[in-house]
């Protein structure tokens, strides 16, 4: 009864939110933001392309005006605020500071029902797939606010152009470019918080003729708000871009970060020596060429990691005699090129290679010499994907478009696989003052399984065969008074077979997934520099899973004044309702309301300007849990300064 009575809560919220965003409002004058109707997008078709003319559903995370909104938290990682603003989609923490990885970790990202921890989403960086090539999965501390522009969420099976792990959906993550012609820029970011939390971000701009260039480098450290839970981690971003010409344009880039992690176990049952070390790198040259009428680009990317764990002992136990070690490698060619070949069409085809390799072993802890392992319990494993792909869109008509595309992708054990996609997009009214779309999709997505899944554990299986998911979308979005108002809302059903369980101590091929929701989303600008954000999502599952919540609801406050107070303001609540921690006979669900707010100040003392900051989070002083037995903290608070030079 509880639950029912929330929903109704939120609902009544939504529709008031809903009804006051629709009246007309007058503005001093316009943001650059809201100069025109579309967003523009990457993620669902390579190359910038209106969304207006897109039948896949994108949420952009990005800056607002001169205030990123993935800095207005003042936070080092990008999943707390990608929970936020993005419908559907939840991510796992555990503590202040830190997901780690192995038993105990958090993390894991969840959409509509759909898991980053079993390989059915993807993290990209520039469209690169970024995951671990043993396990199949992301690497939360390894997606740092300090390298990025902006995010990029594709919420629906996006495998026809990313192929294996995006079946439920992708995070892409836009990396940083410098903003000012011919200026060099440097910033400080220095903060301090609860539980021994220290944060310091530095970064250096330079733009000078056709050379630019972005370098940043952070580190962190908290020792969280439980025992054997501290956390350290330090990394650094580099970009560099070259013009050849107008038309073509060469970069490279680098992104590494090293963290050291422990998992405390559950209250109940706590863990000791639990520690990890953990290095994870992205590296990416490309060549780009940008065309009026064609574009592309081909690249060559390598993401990798090396692993050290100890996997603990709990009390009356005894400590590990030999440390579990890996080694991945993502390795690959990405090359692209669309073109309007005829009037109101676009076509885009791709190929994709990609390497993926895998070690695991086990060293003794004392000597750090290898050990014989029994069977089944280190590999190493190399395995190749090659795909094709070719998508065509076409604006039958100024209201109309169709897109359609398919991909064949190989593996070198599962085989090969068609992946079909295609939607239409209705836009009744498009002018300069109102647009909206509807929008029907249908798409699937798959998944092959991992070198964990067929060759690690007694539970392996050589025999596995790729997963698979169609998902089926309408939506609705309009933009309003020259788009200061705007909302979306979209239905979808999921229908995903062949998933891989573990039955009687082996991998097989036997999971079914049905589920169905609804999601909608909304932004009204009262005046230029301020705004309210709102989205919420509700989702049924015939078969419940761990992290993915029945109702996430969201409203954010935010107000950036840079001119005559120099007053910064975010804060946003944020509700979740029937939060699965445990599924099965010991089924176990969360609900809890939390309220997180930054409010900055930019400060001009004699010619020196700098921002001071503080930031609380979960100011309700929620109890609650996103992973079963390890309750988050209470209100946390960090205060801190950023200075540009």
């Amino acid at each position: 009864m509880e639950f029912k009575i929330q929903i109704k809560k939120v609902t009544f919220l939504t529709l008031a939110v809903g009804l006051n965003l629709l009246p007309a409002v007058a503005f001093a004058s316009e943001p650059d933001s809201l100069k025109h109707l579309g967003e523009v997008v990457v993620t669902g078709t390579r190359t910038q392309t209106d969304s207006r003319h897109l039948p896949q559903t994108v949420t952009i995370v990005e800056p607002y005006h001169a205030m990123p909104a993935l800095y207005a938290y003042s936070r080092q990682n990008i999943l707390p605020t990608l929970t936020e603003q993005v419908p559907g989609l939840m991510v796992t923490s555990r503590g202040m500071m830190g997901y780690g990885v192995s038993g105990g970790a958090a993390g894991g990202m969840m959409l509509r029902g759909i898991s980053s921890g079993a390989g059915q989403m993807m993290v990209l960086i520039d469209g690169h797939p970024q995951y671990n090539g043993v396990y199949g999965h992301s690497i939360a501390d390894s997606y740092q606010t300090m390298m990025i522009d902006r995010v990029e969420v594709l919420r629906g099976p996006a495998s026809m152009l990313y192929g294996s792990n995006a079946m439920g959906g992708v995070v892409n993550i836009v990396t940083r470019k410098p903003e000012h012609s011919g200026v060099v820029s440097n910033m400080l970011n220095v903060g301090i918080g609860s539980y021994g939390t220290l944060q310091v971000d530095a970064s250096n701009e330079i733009q000078k003729d056709r050379f630019s260039s972005v370098i940043a480098g952070q580190y962190g450290r908290s020792e969280n708000h439980r025992p054997n839970m501290g956390f350290e981690q330090y990394g650094g971003y580099a970009r560099l871009n070259y013009d050849i010409s107008d038309k073509w344009n060469a970069y490279a880039d680098v992104d590494i970060t090293h963290f050291n992690a422990s998992n405390p176990g559950t209250v109940t049952d706590p863990m000791f020596e639990a520690d990890q070390w953990i290095t994870r790198g992205a590296v990416a040259v490309g060549v780009e060429n940008h065309y009026d009428k064609t574009s592309g680009r081909i690249s060559f990317y390598d993401n990798f990691g090396r692993h050290k764990i100890n996997d603990g002992y709990k009390e009356g136990g005894s400590p590990q005699e030999r440390l579990f070690r890996s080694k991945d490698a993502l390795m690959g060619v990405s090359v692209y090129q669309n073109a309007d070949l005829w009037e109101g069409g676009r076509v885009t085809v791709g190929f994709d290679y990609q390497g993926i390799y895998g070690h695991t072993w086990y060293t003794n802890r004392e000597t750090g010499k290898e050990e014989e392992n029994g069977p089944k319990q280190s590999a190493d494993v190399n395995n190749t994907e090659i795909a094709g792909y070719a998508d065509i869109r076409q604006d039958i008509a100024s209201w109309l478009t169709v897109d359609a595309g398919a991909r064949y992708d190989h593996h070198s054990v599962t085989g090969g696989v068609w992946v079909p996609q295609g939607g239409i997009v209705i836009r009744p009214t498009n002018n300069r003052k109102t647009c909206n779309e509807i929008k029907l999709m249908a798409s699937k997505g798959f998944r092959n399984p991992t070198m964990k899944e067929m060759y690690l554990y007694p539970p392996s299986n050589e025999e596995l065969e790729p997963e698979r998911m169609w998902t089926y979308e309408l939506s609705w979005r309009q933009r309003l008074n020259h788009n200061r108002v705007q909302y979306g809302v979209n239905f979808f059903i999921i229908d995903a077979d062949n998933i891989i369980q573990t039955i009687n101590r082996k991998n097989i091929n036997t999971g079914k997934i049905k589920n169905y929701g609804i999601e909608c989303d909304a932004k009204w600008y009262v005046m230029p520099y301020m705004w309210l954000d709102t989205n919420h999502s509700w989702l049924h599952m015939d078969n419940p899973v761990v992290s993915a919540p029945q109702y996430k609801g969201y409203i954010g406050l935010n107000w950036y004044e840079c001119i005559k107070t120099g007053l910064n303001i975010s804060c946003g609540l944020m509700q979740v309702c029937g939060l699965y921690t445990a599924v099965g006979q010991n089924e176990t669900k969360e609900s809890f309301t939390l309220l997180n707010a930054t409010v900055s100040r930019w400060i001009d003392m004699a010619g020196f300007n700098f921002r001071v900051w503080v930031n609380g989070e979960n100011l309700l002083a929620q109890k609650y849990e996103y992973v079963l037995g390890m309750p988050m903290p209470r209100a946390t608070f960090k205060v801190g300064v950023c200075v540009p030079f």
